[in-house]
């Protein structure tokens, strides 16, 4: 019997505190640019100050972007444009530099952390800090098996929120969630179609390395097949991951669900982070407080996540490589705007009495020609 109990996130996640928001809104109107000039920077600013529980809003001085990683059995049906099995190949061109993610993320200069949770190569050829939280090797077919067995579920899971322990406890005082998989928008897919009640077509998109109309096809019926599966346990969140999502995805469900245990803010990639996050909304209703939506990569899937979760895309500029490169673009905005919160001069007092004081003088002066 299994000890661990997804209904106990309920209880422990909180809401960022609305009277540190509403202490930071007061605080947006008395600075000296008029509140709403700039736009969703301004929401920002004050869904920051909440978060941190704290007016003026601190800085984003230690962001960390951390990327789950998986391979997906789903993918030797040919829906990724990439062979199955080759997510390992990825994992090390991250490591050494090589792909968008690392170099935004050296060039901004934000620590990155690769999980390995299924990927489908020797441990041995990867470093050990990387492959140490590793639960199987790849996940299952899910059209017609199960990703995952149950005991692999929660240990993906305990996983993830042991990863959020670990960031928490370092400091980390923001997170850019990504994937790394092979076949994991496959998966993605089915969770949303399954969680939002709708087909397969409607969530099926072309992927990072974008598939020709064939394998979109292919992907369309293995999501299809996979949706049948799902529906009979949609309402046990943990049987769900286990039967089609996969090791990381199950960790990543976990991850979002301890940040937002810890109070630490999320930045979500594409549509595989948004995946997960509709799980995890399953889960703990509040939980969506704590994570912002980083782009619209152009996967279906991803804006029919975030429409669920009520999250808006900061950024529209059809990023659909995945690994977090999205979301470390919209990090220097989440910066700006703390900067912005923190460091705008507020106006004079004098000259608030003297306007309060015009204000009260015009007042009187159309009362009494009226």
């Amino acid at each position: 019997m299994s000890s661990l109990n997804l209904d106990d996130f309920t209880d422990l996640i909180e809401r960022p505190d609305g009277g540190v928001r509403r202490d930071a809104e007061a605080r947006r109107e008395r600075q000296i640019v008029p509140p709403g000039a700039l736009g969703r920077l301004d929401d920002l600013g004050e869904w920051l100050a909440a978060a941190q529980s704290a007016v003026p809003v601190r800085p984003i001085e230690r962001p960390r972007v951390v990327l789950f990683a998986g391979d997906h059995g789903i993918a030797e049906l040919g829906v990724s444009a990439r062979p199955a099995g080759s997510a390992g190949e990825l994992v090390r061109e991250v490591l050494e530099g090589g792909r968008p993610v690392s170099v935004l993320a050296r060039r901004q200069g934000v620590p990155l952390r690769v999980v390995d949770m299924a990927l489908d190569c020797d441990p041995a050829t990867l470093p050990p800090d990387v492959v140490r939280h590793r639960v199987r090797r790849g996940s299952g077919r899910i059209d017609v098996e199960d990703a995952l067995t149950p005991e692999e579920a929660e240990a993906a899971f305990r996983a993830g929120v042991a990863v959020a322990d670990e960031e928490a406890d370092a400091g980390t005082d923001l997170v850019v969630l990504g994937d790394v998989s092979v076949g994991g928008t496959t998966a993605a897919g089915v969770l949303v179609a399954a969680l939002c009640g709708t087909d397969a077509s409607v969530v099926t998109g072309r992927g990072g390395l974008a598939i020709d109309d064939l394998a979109w096809m292919r992907k369309c019926a293995a999501i299809r097949d996979a949706l049948r599966r799902a529906r009979p346990v949609l309402g046990d969140q943990l049987r769900l991951l286990a039967t089609v999502g996969g090791a990381d995805l199950a960790a990543m469900t976990g991850f979002l669900l301890q940040s937002a245990v810890r109070k630490m803010p999320v930045v979500l990639d594409g549509v595989v982070t948004a995946a997960c996050a509709l799980v995890a909304q399953r889960v703990a209703f509040r939980a969506p407080d704590w994570w912002l939506a980083s782009h619209d990569s152009g996967e279906p899937g991803q804006a029919k996540a975030l429409d669920r979760m009520a999250l808006e895309p900061l950024l529209s500029q059809g990023v659909r490589v995945g690994e977090g490169a999205g979301g470390l673009l919209a990090l220097p905005l989440v910066q700006a705007a703390a900067a912005l919160a923190a460091e705008l001069p507020e106006k004079p007092k004098d000259s608030e009495a003297l306007a309060e004081q015009e204000g009260e003088q015009a007042h009187q002066a159309q009362e009494e020609l009226g």
